[in-house]
């Protein structure tokens, strides 16, 4: 009989935690779990109460011996534990809002992972990452952390340069998602595609999709080509056919935020002004879940989850898990190491690719040379991506604000000033637990 196994989730008030409990509940003749912890704070004291309530009866209803378990204490979560698992949000979705509002009155994007909003998310977000492991030595010095915190790109790079971890696996449901995409196309099932992603991040491109031991990416390219509402549905905009197929690879949907700019900002900005932006929208999607949550007759999923944006991303943390615990070497998109399997970023940097998922972690596919029409981006997002985490690991405020001023989204330095020193001091509560106030930049 398999040993039970010890999950902590860190964040656990989070609207998305039922999400995991269903996946631990559909996923217990795989790997059982004897206990699953969640942890959060002081201000996220009443939601994590609200979703152990319901986690109870979901578990209740599944007939499952999984004893719960509710925390503030973070510390006495990860004793023993074998996989924690972080899904927190610094600040709570008030944050959020600030984040992706504030740079609209720059005319800069505000969008949750990128640019501005992006940075300051990872300036609150990374030293709890970096205190998370610190704990995890101490109290579970064997258990693999798997990351779903957003900006999930910045937190790999900066575990990987900073911190001496190895057990560590950034994740995102992005490339899942992409993947039930093209096994539509080609009229087959998701598990029997073996897609090659490779890149950063939300920043990542499929080099090819293997089906039956067979390349598929040119057929999946044409057939996106000859029905427009396929390119929409994988890239979620109205795709440029012609541009693809000369790309030759796949872009992450999220590359729509470099490829289309202009429209993007634009549908952006008319949220803005209508005080309608997805961090607002997201806010009022989860009053709804949580008022459902509280029902004590409610033991299944509500539906508004799926409008919540990384509904299912159980399905990753999950399928991981059971390819770790079982040693089943199955294929999955992670954020890992690079160690020479796509030379042209740096050595030991964090990347997005495709790896068989063993039980000492991922071992990825080799991708080697990047297409000279994807190179620059990639290599100019690293850039970027390395001096923030610098600019976090040395709290140097200035550092930040250049790394803002260097993105590739960041078409104006003096807007990106500006916008910078705001969002400082909107989170100044946030930024002063952090950072000492002896730079250039003060703190209002």
């Amino acid at each position: 009989m398999k040993k039970g196994i010890k999950i902590v989730a860190i964040g656990g008030g989070s609207s998305y935690t039922p999400d995991l409990v269903e996946g631990l509940i559909n996923h217990y003749d795989d790997f059982p779990t004897k206990e699953l912890w969640l942890v959060d704070i002081q201000e996220g004291k009443e939601k994590l109460e609200i979703i152990g309530s319901f986690a109870k009866r979901m578990i209740k209803k599944a007939n499952l011996p999984i004893k719960l378990y509710l925390t503030l204490d973070r510390s006495e979560a990860l004793k023993g534990a074998d996989f924690v698992i972080s899904q927190f949000r610094v600040g709570q979705l008030d944050a959020r809002v600030l984040d992706e509002r504030i740079p609209g009155n720059h005319r800069m994007l505000g969008q949750e992972t990128t640019g501005a909003a992006g940075l300051f998310k990872a300036l609150r977000t990374v030293p709890i990452v970096f205190e998370i492991i610190k704990d995890m030595r101490k109290f579970c010095d064997n258990a693999w952390l798997i990351n779903f915190t957003n900006p999930t790109g910045i937190i790999s790079e900066a575990v990987f340069r900073h911190c001496d971890f190895s057990k560590y696996i950034g994740v995102c449901n992005v490339p899942k998602n992409m993947t039930s995409d093209f096994a539509q196309i080609l009229d087959a099932k998701p598990k029997d595609l073996i897609p090659y992603f490779g890149g950063l991040n939300h920043l990542s491109y499929v080099f090819n999709v293997y089906y039956r031991h067979k390349e598929n990416i040119r057929e999946i390219i044409s057939k996106m080509q000859d029905d427009q509402s396929k390119t929409a549905r994988i890239l979620k905009i109205p795709g440029n056919q012609d541009f693809i197929e000369q790309l030759g690879v796949i872009p992450n949907p999220y590359l729509k935020y470099y490829y289309n700019y202009q429209e993007m900002y634009e549908a952006y900005y008319e949220q803005f002004k209508n005080n309608n932006t997805r961090a607002e929208q997201v806010k009022n999607v989860d009053k709804v879940l949580f008022e459902k949550y509280k029902d004590e007759s409610c033991d299944t999923i509500p539906e508004e989850l799926n409008q919540r944006g990384g509904a299912k991303y159980s399905d990753v943390a999950c399928d991981i898990i059971n390819s770790i615990y079982n040693d089943k070497k199955e294929y999955h998109v992670v954020n890992t190491i690079n160690n020479g399997y796509i030379t042209d970023l740096p050595e030991g940097c964090a990347i997005e690719i495709t790896s068989r998922i063993t039980q000492h972690g991922p071992i990825p596919v080799f991708i080697g040379t990047l297409p000279e029409t994807i190179k620059g981006l990639l290599q100019s997002m690293k850039n970027y991506e390395q001096l923030l985490v610098d600019a976090i690991y040395e709290k140097d405020l200035k550092k930040a604000k250049l790394a803002l001023q260097i993105h590739p989204l960041t078409l104006s330095i003096d807007n990106a000033d500006k916008c910078f020193d705001e969002l400082l001091n909107a989170h100044k509560h946030y930024i002063r637990k952090y950072y000492e106030v002896n730079h250039e930049i003060k703190l209002l």
